[in-house]
């Protein structure tokens, strides 16, 4: 019985080990198509976001707007290529933090809310690209295995 176990544990870790690079890619798509889309919609209606930003009490809405638009549409387009990944998701990260302290901060009366917070769980998923980067399906692996000394792809 401890022997088939033990098989069945190999089978599963090599199967796990196979699909590893799986995770980041889908964080990264994911992520980068929210953001491409929500960049893009608020660079073509930015009178009304200004105006949104205003409501929320952001300091220099006609300048914050343009800027965070252009911060989601170039960040989520880097996160989609898996380029400069961990430092495409720092500021996309500090747009979440906004977004939580000012657009849902009404809405969060309580842990349980704020764990449920879309916004809260990019920051997150962005967390985490930060912190491992792109994964295997991407180009920032492409180029690290491209130009980068053998002593530095190998970590």
């Amino acid at each position: 019985m401890i022997p088939r176990l033990l098989a069945a544990r190999s089978l599963v870790l090599r199967a796990s080990s196979s699909l590893a690079w799986l995770p980041l890619a889908a964080a990264r798509v994911a992520l980068g198509t929210v953001f491409v889309q929500s960049g893009w919609g608020k660079l073509h209606d930015l009178p009304r976001v200004v105006d949104y930003f205003a409501s929320l009490g952001i300091p220099a809405p006609h300048l914050q707007a343009p800027f965070v638009a252009g911060v989601e549409l170039a960040g989520g387009a880097l996160l989609l290529a898996g380029l400069f990944t961990r430092v495409a998701s720092v500021p996309l990260a500090a747009t979440m933090v906004v977004a939580l302290l000012t657009a849902r901060r009404a809405d969060l009366a309580s842990a349980a809310d704020l764990f449920g917070a879309v916004e809260l769980l990019d920051l997150l998923l962005l967390g985490t690209l930060a912190g491992f980067g792109a994964g295997a399906l991407s180009l920032d692996a492409l180029l690290v295995r491209r130009f980068a000394p053998a002593e530095e792809s190998k970590g």
